[in-house]
């Protein structure tokens, strides 16, 4: 019977969906979030919506350095996304709500961007760059 009730305390309450409203405030309680919503929500921030503005600038514009600046900024972003609070409790509690989920599909998608960038702006190789000359 002791193992039950301790069992009971462990499992997520509304208690915990207190951190729901922190983490993400219009979050409906007992829905789960899914890899895809959580890079909607994501991309869906003013930082994504401003580095998604100027790397279309950038492509626009065919920009080599504007894209690696850009790049730069991506990836610094996706990073602050990783590792902020990714050992406090807070993170922790709302993946066990589960109002948020992982970042894996939003980083999956931030690299092809960052790679198409790189590829789209990159000067094209002529005849002859690669070959010795005589």
């Amino acid at each position: 019977m002791n193992k039950l009730v301790l069992g009971l305390f462990l499992l997520p309450t509304s208690a915990l969906a207190e951190v729901c409203d922190k983490v993400r405030p219009h979050w409906t309680p007992g829905t789960g979030q899914t890899a895809w919503g959580e890079m909607i929500a994501l991309m869906g921030t003013p930082p994504s919506l401003t580095l998604l503005l100027l790397s279309a600038i950038a492509l626009r514009f065919r920009h080599e350095w504007g894209a690696l600046i850009v790049v730069v900024l991506w990836t610094m972003w996706a990073s602050l996304v990783v590792f902020s609070g990714a050992d406090g409790d807070i993170q922790r509690m709302a993946l066990q709500e589960g109002c948020i989920a992982s970042p894996s599909l939003f980083i999956a998608a931030v690299a092809a961007i960052s790679v198409g960038m790189i590829v789209y702006v990159a000067p094209p190789l002529g005849r002859g760059q690669n070959s010795e000359r005589d």
